[in-house]
């Protein structure tokens, strides 16, 4: 997704709005994959039921930590690269989600200065 140049007039609201959406659309998509992700992880290293998985997962990508703790070395890796991978989502899903707006601001002071 490209963003108009400073040099261009800034979005209508609509579109505005629309690109706003767009954003919102992908990291939500991405954090239901990531839930999806550390759900089958849970259950396939550590024998958990699939809702506990989900929980363990949500939890984890909650910043909360694990509901139960691994016994297995297979869960205990997983736990480990999860817990950082879902650091990352956090971040990364945090500032996808605000970036369109960030950019309004910023194209807004730079549209007042060529005036």
């Amino acid at each position: 997704m490209r963003f108009e140049h400073r040099r261009q007039a800034l979005l209508e609201s609509q579109q505005f709005r629309q690109r706003v959406y767009r954003h919102l659309t992908v990291a939500v998509l991405y954090l239901l994959a990531s839930l999806a992700l550390g759900t089958v992880g849970s259950h396939y290293t550590e024998g958990t039921d699939w809702l506990d998985g989900l929980l363990n997962s949500a939890m984890l990508l909650g910043g909360m930590g694990p509901t139960t703790i691994p016994t297995s070395v297979a869960g205990k890796w997983f736990s480990t690269f999860f817990a950082l991978y879902a650091g990352l989502v956090f971040v990364g899903t945090s500032v996808w989600m605000v970036a369109p707006i960030f950019h309004r601001i910023l194209h807004k002071f730079h549209a007042d200065e060529q005036d």
